[in-house]
């Protein structure tokens, strides 16, 4: 499996099944800002209130050929193996990504267990051998990985765009250098313990006071 993070935002995504699985696929997508179709007679609870706000498009009826045409992304998560099998063959024939639930051999790409922190996404796959492990792995990730992460991301980004770097003064060498330096080994500790002070320091030392740096967006988190 090739790992990649696609933007899905505003794009069709077709889940043919209306149960739990197939609850856990569309508000996976959902979060992601796609433009979720649901295909299935019957649905959960949750999934005909999202339908009933408008937030999913639930056709109620039984699956068809042509409910996959134009899909971006095809998840099969219905109790039949007869019509899994259908949606997969035709899947495959329209040359689209779909994702069969317990079926990795007729999945082209699989769904990896994710933890997240704001825009840091950390996917451990197994290529579906074992979504066990996977689970095992993101709570270990879980705990190690806290929202300080999160705030670090934010910190590297500002730094990035406020404070001049990927501009054409600065080579790619000299850019690496001051990102390890900004990198301090002592820096999530910082974040974690809310030091602001220290942090700020830090970064006016290695940046400078010109640097065009807004200090208050470094709100760290409790």
């Amino acid at each position: 499996m090739y790992p990649v993070f696609l933007n899905i935002a505003g794009r069709l995504c077709v889940v043919i099944g209306g149960g739990s699985v197939a609850e856990r696929k569309v508000k996976g997508l959902l979060q992601e800002g796609a433009f979720v179709r649901v295909i299935s007679p019957e649905v959960t609870e949750d999934l005909a209130f999202l339908a009933k706000e408008g937030k999913i498009d639930w056709r109620k009826k039984s699956y068809n050929y042509q409910d996959i045409d134009k899909a971006f992304l095809v998840f099969a998560a219905t109790n039949s193996r007869e019509i899994q099998e259908l949606i997969c063959t035709q899947a495959h024939e329209n040359r689209q990504l779909i994702n069969v639930a317990d079926d990795p051999e007729c999945c082209n790409f699989q769904v990896p267990a994710t933890v997240r922190r704001g825009d840091l996404a950390l996917a451990i796959s197994t290529g579906g051998k074992s979504p066990a492990v996977a689970s095992l792995i993101k709570q270990k990730l879980d705990k190690e990985f806290g929202p300080e992460y999160k705030t670090l991301l934010d910190i590297m980004s500002l730094v990035r765009y406020k404070a001049g770097l990927e501009n054409d003064n600065f080579s790619q060498p000299q850019r690496k250098k001051i990102y390890k330096k900004i990198l301090h080994k002592d820096i999530i500790e910082w974040i974690k313990t809310g030091q602001v002070d220290k942090l700020r320091d830090h970064l006016l030392d290695i940046l400078g006071p010109e640097a065009d740096l807004d200090i208050n967006k470094l709100k760290l988190d409790d």
